[in-house]
């Protein structure tokens, strides 16, 4: 049977090419769909514009918005391990990964449910006898937000959940290979009493249906996570129509080993923020800056660790490594491999798809370790989106931050150290727009996230997650009982 999907505040068959989601552990497919068409997003777009100018929208106090968000949080919980399945089969995740994807997205709804009620327009100074000024905030109208494949429920309720809390409308054009959680959400969302034309979720090619939703004249901000080619592309077509971006993108981010760190401490966090979700995540610290004194301990501990790490079946309990989104994705990994060795690169580990045979057909890939490459290379330059470290030693402070920011994004990085004092001196000079001490990959709705340089533009998460889907408006209040004093 095929999936339909949710257009305007109905769920019919879209109008556009096939898709399908396949589990990526063997490549069965789990759903089939229709993609939208062009006159899908029309009408969605239509109805989005339409309906967050409705009383029964824009007219809602804020407790009233956010007792939706509230009630979709409680749905999501109650449904935890139905949605951490499906977010499994649909990027082939391991269960304890989509687990707390799941619980994330939760808490996403519930933050920005108790944000919206306590949002607070200002009231700047600026008073006189005869005049007050006070600045208020209003939502824009529609929202498109694009969303990647590999951390699709938590993703798309970082963009639906404060938009919706803002009073505004939204398209969602989830991943072509991910399509499942979103319109699972749309469903959640329906239950929940959202009003009809709010929320629409359009699947489909970005080429087509992601171009054809950010171009339409209606569509008022372009909220988008994923490579920065494309994010850069629609930059270009914000900055043509004047609309905002928020533009969450590549990483290639230092992971830092300190001279006094603790070992045991700092290899496991290098390998989790490495190799959790098989890599597959803008923030994964992929190139790893260790002394030179201890560059031979660090490696030596990294190496156990990692070579213990179990790849396997993503619905297998234990498992820490599950496939890669694709075997064509799988294919763009191993071919950087290839490329390290090319120019000299070690591989200490990995390198391979696994030998199981019950892996076969699946799009695995081993957690890979590279040394011996200049900084300038491709592997230590370029972000690969998959299992794959490359190790580094520097000699002193200056050197290090050189390096660290020696490169075109500037997402995440990670500092492992003893001394804080330390720890923050470095924290402020890396060009970073998150940065990790002693842990990694840690996350708080209420602490905003996004990236310098060409990791993006915007943050979302935190109080200013609700303003970015909002436009700030000045009122002038005359309180002077005289006539202005212009004309006799």
């Amino acid at each position: 049977m095929t999936q339909p999907i949710f257009i305007a505040g109905e769920w019919r068959q879209g109008r556009g090419d096939p898709l399908a989601s396949t589990f990526p552990a063997d490549g069965s497919v789990t759903a089939r769909l229709n993609a939208a068409s062009l006159a899908d997003v029309e009408e969605a777009i239509e109805a989005a514009d339409a309906a967050w100018r409705r009383p029964e929208w824009r007219g809602l106090v804020p407790h009233q918005r956010a007792s939706i968000l509230y009630r979709v949080s409680q749905l999501i919980e109650s449904r935890l391990e139905e949605l951490a399945a499906l977010q499994t089969r649909d990027n082939g995740k391991p269960l304890a990964e989509t687990r707390a994807l799941v619980a994330s997205a939760a808490g996403t709804a519930r933050y920005f449910a108790a944000a919206c009620e306590t949002l607070e327009g200002e009231l700047p100074t600026q008073r006189s006898s005869d005049l007050m000024t006070l600045s208020t905030y209003e939502p824009l109208g529609v929202i498109a937000a694009i969303t990647p494949w590999n951390s699709p429920i938590a993703s798309e309720m970082q963009k639906i959940a404060p938009a919706l809390a803002a009073g505004n409308a939204v398209v969602v054009k989830p991943a072509e290979a991910t399509p499942l959680l979103a319109l699972k959400l749309a469903e959640l969302f329906e239950e929940a009493g959202l009003p009809k034309g709010l929320l629409s979720v359009l699947p489909g090619r970005g080429r087509v249906i992601g171009e054809a939703i950010v171009r339409h004249p209606r569509v008022r901000k372009i909220s988008f996570t994923g490579g920065t080619g494309t994010g850069r592309h629609l930059a270009h077509i914000a900055a043509d129509k004047l609309i905002g971006t928020s533009l969450e993108l590549g990483g290639k981010s230092p992971t830092i080993v300190c001279e006094d760190a603790d070992l045991e401490e700092a290899t496991r966090g290098i390998a989790y923020g490495i190799f959790s979700s098989a890599g597959q995540a803008c923030i994964a610290g992929s190139r790893l800056f260790v002394p030179r004194r201890r560059y031979d301990e660090v490696m030596t501990r990294l190496l156990a660790i990692t070579r213990g790490l179990r790849v396997g079946h993503p619905e297998t309990p234990g498992t820490h490594l599950g496939p890669l989104i694709s075997q064509a994705h799988r294919d763009g990994v191993a071919a950087y491999v290839d490329q390290a060795r090319a120019e000299g690169g070690r591989v200490l580990c990995g390198g391979s798809a696994p030998q199981d045979a019950e892996l076969a057909q699946g799009s695995y890939y081993l957690p890979t370790i590279i040394e011996g490459l200049p900084h300038d290379s491709a592997v230590c330059q370029e972000e690969i989106f998959g299992p794959v470290l490359v190790a580094l030693p520097y000699d002193d402070e200056d050197e290090l931050v050189g390096l660290a920011n020696d490169n075109v994004f500037g997402l995440a990085a990670g500092i492992w150290t003893a001394d804080y004092r330390r720890a923050l001196r470095l924290a402020a000079r890396l060009e970073a727009g998150t940065v990790w001490i002693n842990t990694y990959k840690k996350f708080a709705i209420s602490t905003p996230f996004g990236g310098f340089k060409e990791s993006g533009l915007g943050r979302e998460k935190g109080r200013q997650g609700i303003q970015a889907y909002m436009q700030q408006k000045s009122l002038y209040l005359g309180l002077g009982s005289e006539p202005m004093g212009w004309s006799n």
